[in-house]
């Protein structure tokens, strides 16, 4: 079983819809027992960093989170929910995030923002997420990002008027800034990737 951590943040829905296409059983519940002894589980995020934070804070969510990654069991963040496993954020206000990836999310340095819709990627080498899909597009709607590799990862890099993370695989751990369940068959593929991978 897969469950989607509600905590009132995130395309919920859809991101069940997408994640049913690949897994035999999916659930969006904030039952801490159920999330901790799950297969796996997503966070997504979507809105401001600090929101999102204090809205996890608020359903106990970073206890879920933490004991998860204490047992080194499989989790999967979307744009604000890969956010928020960083250190922190500089988004208005400085926020500290989970710590469970090293660095800081800081606003993107292009000329319009937020950078909304398809964008290419440059997966990294050793990536079993892109397989397949290593030239596609995906969909981003975000103005923020982290920017520097996480070391002893797989780095996805993308460019919208810099270069920033729009994946990472570490360990038990995998995040993508953009929504795969809103990029049509190539996050459809992506989310099988993850899912066989378990």
């Amino acid at each position: 079983m897969i469950a989607i951590l509600d905590y009132g943040s995130g395309n919920l829905r859809s991101a069940e819809r997408a994640f049913q296409i690949a897994a035999e059983k999916v659930v969006v519940t904030q039952d801490p027992k159920v999330c901790r002894e799950a297969r796996a589980l997503v966070v997504p995020g979507v809105g401001a960093f600090a929101a999102c934070m204090d809205q996890l804070l608020s359903v106990g969510g970073a206890e879920i989170i933490a004991e998860r990654v204490a047992l080194a069991r499989p989790i999967f963040g979307i744009c604000v929910g890969m956010q928020i496993f960083f250190d922190s954020s500089s988004e208005k206000i400085q926020k500290t995030g989970l710590g469970i990836l090293p660095g800081n999310i800081s606003e993107i340095t292009a000329p319009i923002l937020p950078h909304m819709g398809w964008n290419t990627v440059s997966p990294a080498e050793d990536s079993k997420l892109f397989s397949g899909v290593e030239n596609e597009s995906f969909y981003f709607v975000h103005s923020y990002a982290a920017k520097d590799p996480v070391k002893s990862a797989a780095n996805t890099i993308s460019n919208y008027g810099e270069d920033f993370l729009a994946a990472v695989e570490k360990d038990f751990i995998v995040a993508t800034q953009f929504h795969p369940e809103k990029s049509g068959a190539a996050g459809a593929k992506l989310i099988s990737n993850w899912v066989e991978s378990l």
